[in-house]
């Protein structure tokens, strides 16, 4: 995808001033007078990225400063054309050293939100981005909460699911996602015990990994994708439900141990400690209840 877009002219750095026409072009297209929230999709510097979880300091690169990037936006904040801004794929470092960034200068905005990857099957958020965000008051909004369909258990049928499904459908000509949410066993093994999880609890399990993610309490909504209008209507109702149960969350947690994934039962304590009244919603988090208040 990344490479296609290369193809097609797209500037991947964010200078300033491919920062300012990218907005500009934005409003056009929108046709409206600003946006309410605009992020900064990558950042512009050698991050480990697609399923790579180790830094390689050799892989580093020259790039824009942050401070450059900052300022972009700020010009954007004064004109009228942005309210607030945002990171996406963004590390701790990259977080952090924004919001310090804006706290030596208060004319510059601070990233209010972050959009990172969070699912059942990805959870690399709450090692370090959990208490940056915390601390800084920034938001997660939280993509691909499916895992590009894995956790839906479409995959675990006869020939590796449907054919129409986007990894088949796309196979070998989609290498970044398939990178991230390529066959591997232990990823199979998880999802089958999220699947049978779910039965055991009377849901669906596309339901299981969509209340797991809007039950974590630093997100503020969740991204998530449909094909077709069965799917959309699956992925409403689910955003209906409550937040996880702590026995349901607990049984989440033994599965994740069970197939030496990342987390212990930190976020069941963390949930039962969150004021029932601050727990999001998936679609917004409550103001009044924003990131620990």
């Amino acid at each position: 995808m990344l490479s296609y877009a290369a193809e097609q002219g797209v500037n991947f750095f964010d200078t300033a001033a491919n920062i300012a026409a990218a907005i500009d072009g934005s409003l056009q297209r929108l046709g409206t007078d600003y946006i309410d929230l605009i992020q900064l999709h990558w950042p512009d510097r050698y991050v480990p990225m697609f399923g790579d979880l180790d830094y390689d300091p050799f892989m580093d690169y020259a790039s824009v400063p942050l401070e450059e990037q900052l300022e972009a936006i700020q010009r954007a904040v004064s004109a009228g054309k942005v309210r607030h801004f945002g990171l996406s794929n963004e590390t701790p470092y990259g977080l952090m050293h924004l919001c310090q960034l804006a706290a030596s200068n208060p004319s510059l905005p601070r990233p209010v939100s972050l959009q990172n990857a969070y699912s059942l099957l990805c959870r690399t958020f709450d090692t370090a981005l959990a208490e940056c965000c915390h601390r800084e008051r920034v938001s997660l909004l939280a993509y691909s909460p499916l895992a590009m369909g894995l956790l839906t258990g479409k995959y675990l049928g006869p020939g590796g699911g449907p054919p129409e499904a986007r990894l088949n459908k796309y196979r070998s000509r989609y290498a970044e996602a398939e990178a991230r949410y390529g066959p591997k066993p232990n990823v199979r093994e998880a999802v089958e015990a999220y699947v049978q999880l779910a039965a055991a609890a009377g849901i669906k399990p596309m339901e299981l990994a969509l209340r797991f993610v809007s039950s974590h309490p630093l997100v503020a909504s969740v991204v998530a994708g449909a094909t077709t209008l069965a799917q959309l209507r699956e992925l409403l109702q689910a955003a209906a439900q409550p937040a996880l149960g702590d026995e349901l969350r607990a049984a989440v947690d033994k599965a994740l141990r069970r197939q030496g994934t990342q987390q212990s039962d930190r976020s069941s304590h963390m949930q039962r400690l969150w004021p029932a009244r601050c727990r999001p919603g998936v679609v917004k988090l409550a103001p009044s209840c924003r990131l620990g208040e």
